[in-house]
């Protein structure tokens, strides 16, 4: 299904609570059926009752003429963070052995009348009160506005994969915070406890789901740890399932009065862990700066009551300064959060900022690089979004240098400064699920770069995530959705979601659970045309290059390393060295430094001719603002092979046609900063 034209490329107390909370937007076992199924995709034996598919239709199975996979991706979601921020916030399962009346039930405080609801009362305004009723009547919910209630009980997913979906990602959620200062909750707030927990929970679902189609390995759910797994799974008409993470303090990597209360020894263990578990992405930050990295603000009111919970989280307060590139975090502002600030320290005041400083301090930490190289030794896929634009610059730095395709934009939160960059390295990116309109225009803003670099679309629902859904625009809205209406490959009819007495209509309901995101898909293409859908439909495709291409990454051979290395001055200190070996010593703590004059330059000596094609320089303060790389085979007769005027600092990387080399300069001619020139390390590369 690729469009005409386009080429493709194979291979996201009350008063605190209620900021605080709002903040961080984040069946009865199977038995026979009447209608069990004679086709692969109908169960033996479903449970009873249950909620009804209306999908009809043979889901498609193989790959096009151009042997790739077909379908969506949902690159953002969380079965199940009901299980998570103490278990008694988000209410209701996605299955239960029990039944569809055990699964979709409110929370016991939620009874008669939702008046101890205290998190719808914050999200959803009015006096928080609800019909807590759940099956059969569902009168209040699931609805697009409530976001306290279950959205993604098993049957919703199973009617989405119907629909076309072939990849789910299932990003395992908590945070610490919030549980601690929520009223309502029966477990501790540990947060890696939490992320165990719905590991082990998307595993029995499942298993739970296996058991309708006959035993282990026959249903539609199936978890996968590699592409080529996930591939055969879409290869057979079936959901692939991704472990993700997306948690504020993972591995315990908290940070209190700027002191990191993680090590490399927790990482490492933490990876390992998680990995072992199945996990394959994960974002290293999440709402409030830790020990890994910075994040990306929240602004106005909302983002006033964060920075609160930053202080009572970690202690600090976040700091800004001026950008210096075109990305930026979104603005704090000034509007007030007087009940969240009443929770301050006697004499503490939330900090005024300056409108002109609109970055984050906090980069990627040293302890956050250490993170960020430890998911690329292990093959897994790193989410910028939530990143603070200085983490994620020196993220893509790391990954550029090591031409690491692993990058992930899952939910619409990095800036989108960064689309190219991302896509140029090969990554991934969604769009979070904005009400139709929207997601056109965003889609069609970015059209041309997904041309540029024939890459699919993705969407992350964030469903059970607090984070809102697409309302319905109207029973009378242009170019609605009619019913029944055929699914994108034109195999499957779609008609309305009933589930127990309730029937939904995305025109009249918007996107009230996950069952509705073939409608929603349905209701772009009649707001936006073809294009838009025809490249969702290719996002299973892309996410899979994305990922085969992270596992099959070799890190290259730095022919640097060790090497001869010789400068045209070092600067002299009591204390320690920084002579030109101290730059291919493999250690990133030392570096060599210049006098402080622009005509400086560093020369390596490979010890032999190799073939030449990248250059990566990790500049400490003193770097070079216009400098170029030169190869020489004598070390005589010199060629200029990259040059810019337009440093900025960081890590560059240089990328040349192949060259023959034995000796390869950086020749400083300006810098950057009153000192002299001074780098970390200098890497030289044949790939």
């Amino acid at each position: 299904m690729t469009s005409a034209g386009r080429a493709y490329r194979r291979h996201k107390n009350v008063t605190v609570v209620s900021l605080l909370l709002l903040v961080l937007s984040l069946t009865f076992g199977p038995t026979p059926s009447s209608a069990a199924g004679a086709d692969w995709w109908d169960p033996t034996a479903r449970p009873a009752p249950d909620s009804q598919i209306n999908v009809t239709g043979e889901p498609f199975t193989g790959t096009n003429a151009q042997k790739e996979v077909r379908g969506f991706v949902d690159a953002h979601n969380h079965l199940f963070s009901n299980e998570a921020f103490g278990g008694r916030l988000i209410c209701g399962k996605p299955f239960s052995e029990a039944g569809v009346a055990d699964a979709l039930k409110d929370c016991p405080e939620h009874y008669p009348d939702g008046s101890l609801a205290i998190f719808d009362f914050i999200t959803n305004g009015g006096d928080g009160k609800h019909d807590p009723v759940g099956w059969p009547t569902f009168k209040d919910w699931p609805a697009h506005d409530s976001l306290t209630h279950q959205q993604n009980y098993y049957a919703w997913v199973e009617r989405a994969w119907r629909g076309g979906q072939r990849v789910l990602v299932n990003d395992l959620v908590t945070n610490g915070v919030i549980c601690s200062v929520y009223f309502f909750k029966d477990r501790g707030c540990d947060e890696m406890t939490s992320i165990r927990l719905q590991a082990k929970l998307t595993y029995d679902m499942q298993a739970f789901i296996d058991k309708m189609y006959g035993g282990p390995g026959k249903g539609w759910f199936r978890i996968v740890t590699d592409s080529a797994q996930a591939r055969e799974v879409i290869e057979q008409g079936k959901l692939a399932v991704i472990l993700g993470v997306e948690t504020s303090e993972p591995f315990g990597c908290k940070q209190v009065l700027d002191i990191a209360q993680c090590d490399k020894a927790d990482i490492d263990k933490g990876l390992d862990e998680l990995h072992a578990l199945g996990v394959r992405s994960m974002f290293l930050c999440h709402k409030f700066d830790n020990a890994l990295c910075g994040v990306r603000f929240d602004e106005g009111g909302l983002g006033t009551a964060i920075n609160v919970g930053q202080f009572l989280s970690t202690g600090t307060f976040w700091k800004t300064e001026k950008c210096t590139g075109p990305q930026h975090d979104n603005p704090i502002g000034g509007a007030a959060a007087p009940e969240a600030e009443e929770e301050l320290p006697a004499g503490v005041e939330v900090p005024s900022y300056r409108a002109d400083a609109q970055c984050n301090v906090r980069g990627l930490t040293e302890l956050g690089e250490y993170a960020v190289r430890g998911m690329m030794k292990r093959k897994m896929m790193l989410e910028i979004d939530h990143m603070s634009v200085k983490a994620t610059g020196r993220v893509l730095d790391i990954f550029e240098a090591a031409s690491y395709p692993g990058v992930l934009s899952s939910h619409s939160w990095m800036d989108l400064n960064w689309t190219e960059r991302v896509y140029g390295l090969g990554g991934f990116i969604a769009q979070y699920m904005h009400g139709s309109e929207g997601f056109v225009a965003e889609a069609r803003r970015t059209e041309a770069l997904r041309d540029k670099y024939g890459v699919g679309y993705g969407y992350g629902t964030d469903m059970n995530g607090v984070g809102g859904w697409p309302a319905p625009r109207g029973a009378d809205a242009p170019n609605k959705v009619t019913y029944p209406f055929k699914s994108v490959d034109g195999g499957s009819v779609i008609d309305r979601q009933t589930t127990g007495e309730r029937t939904w209509d995305l025109n009249t309901d918007g996107a009230a659970h996950y069952g509705l995101v073939p409608d929603w898909i349905e209701d772009i293409r009649r707001v936006g045309g073809q294009d838009t859908v025809d490249d969702l439909f290719r996002g299973a495709e892309s996410y899979l290059d994305t990922w085969a291409a992270s596992e099959g990454h070799e890190a290259g051979v730095n022919l640097a390393r060790g090497a001869t290395a010789s400068a045209s001055s070092s600067e002299w200190s009591l204390f320690t060295s920084y002579r030109p070996n101290r730059a291919v010593d493999g250690d990133g703590g030392t570096r060599w430094a210049s006098d402080w004059s622009d005509d400086q330059w560093f020369q390596v000596d490979l010890g032999s001719t190799e073939l030449v094609r990248r250059v990566t320089l990790d500049w400490e303060r003193a770097y070079g603002k216009a400098y170029r790389i030169e190869l020489s085979t004598d070390g005589e007769n010199w060629r200029t092979a990259w040059s810019t005027a337009s440093g900025d600092g960081g890590l560059d990387t240089a990328r040349f046609t192949g060259t023959p080399a034995r000796y390869v300069r950086v020749q400083g001619l300006e810098r950057g900063t009153d000192w002299g020139y001074s780098l970390f390390e200098v890497g030289v590369h044949s790939n």
